[in-house]
């Protein structure tokens, strides 16, 4: 007769207790982790990079929810440290805000943006990460023309945020904004002067450049900021000279898979990844640095949405129309076997 944690133990896999996981010990299930989550000294306050965290956290709205520049970023990961414990939880929330805004008539009506703050205390208290990255801005200015009360309702969101990370022990980085791109939205959107937007002010990307200008000036106080916001309109600025209607989002908002990697560049270039990745304007470099790039790319996309999807359920938002995940301890199993898939691809 076989024993089936036995056999789990011989393919590498951590065995599934039979009684009901603890929600800390199903994150551990889910990390492939044997490390016990309440050992001191593994981290410190003032690691950013993954190498050094037992979990590492990803906020932000539907460019991070998306995943595609947070999968990129743990393959690198991967990649470098094919045997570590670390966990990437992507917890993006498409609509989100850190400001708390909405636009009159959001989602045709049927619901207000999410804010980041109603599940930031659940969130930080349940998954427990050494590491936080927080992209946001995108919707907080709600697509209007900049005004001083909107930018000071961002400004005070990311402040609660970073105190509410910090008082955890947790590090932070901050990422600016993607651009808003108004060249595909010709005709659909508005020019200043207007009391409602019901469509997207054509010179949004104006508000998102101050947005990042105030968080970049942060970094004068110690703050660890990563530039995405700059290097993306730079992109834009560069391809357009040959190439008029070039674009990095079809839509002006949700950046297609250069703009993904060109979000996850900036990342790499905080976490010292080599000149080759973080000079290109592709993920080509780094899928093609192992035999098996793209295949690990896609493992580690597919454990990321599983594990997304079980998290935000377990967490908690406000949002609706999102996918219903399991809890962590019933996708346990599954997890670990894809980290073992992961694992076997990077010697």
């Amino acid at each position: 007769m076989t024993d089936p944690a036995r056999d789990r133990e011989l393919k590498g896999m951590h065995p599934v207790p039979a009684l009901p996981l603890s929600r800390r010990s199903a994150l551990l299930a889910l990390a492939g982790s044997a490390v016990a989550l309440a050992t001191p000294g593994l981290v410190t306050a003032a690691s950013i990079r993954p190498h050094d965290a037992r979990i590492v956290l990803f906020l932000g709205d539907s460019n991070t929810y998306a995943g595609t520049w947070v999968g990129w970023a743990e393959t690198w990961f991967r990649m470098q440290k094919p045997q570590s414990d670390t966990a990437f939880i992507n917890l993006g929330l498409p609509s989100e805000t850190v400001s708390g805004l909405s636009e009159p008539g959001h989602a045709g009506g049927s619901f207000p943006r999410p804010d980041l703050h109603e599940r930031l205390g659940r969130a930080l208290g349940k998954i427990k990460a050494d590491l936080v990255i927080a992209c946001y801005g995108m919707n907080d200015g709600i697509y209007f023309p900049y005004s001083e009360e909107r930018a000071q309702r961002h400004y005070d969101g990311i402040t609660r945020l970073r105190t509410a990370v910090l008082a955890t022990g947790a590090s932070l980085i901050h990422l600016t904004p993607p651009t808003f791109d108004p060249v595909p939205l010709k005709g659909r959107t508005l020019p200043a002067g207007r009391d409602a937007y019901p469509s997207p002010y054509e010179g949004y990307d104006d508000v998102l450049d101050r947005y990042a200008a105030w968080l970049l000036a942060k970094r004068s106080e110690g703050w660890i900021v990563g530039d995405i916001h700059g290097p993306m309109a730079r992109h834009l600025a560069e391809h357009r000279k040959a190439e008029p209607g070039y674009v990095l989002a079809g839509d002006g908002v949700h950046p297609g898979p250069t703009g993904h990697w060109l979000m996850t560049r900036e990342l790499l270039r905080l976490w010292g990844a080599a000149a080759a990745l973080t000079d290109s304007e592709s993920p080509e470099p780094l899928l093609q640095s192992r035999p098996k790039g793209r295949e690990i790319s896609d493992l580690v996309a597919r454990r990321q949405n599983l594990l997304r999807d079980s998290w935000l359920t377990e967490v908690g938002h406000q949002r609706p129309g999102m996918a219903k995940g399991k809890p962590p301890a019933e996708i346990a199993t599954e997890s670990a076997a894809l980290l073992t898939q992961i694992r076997a691809l990077c010697p």
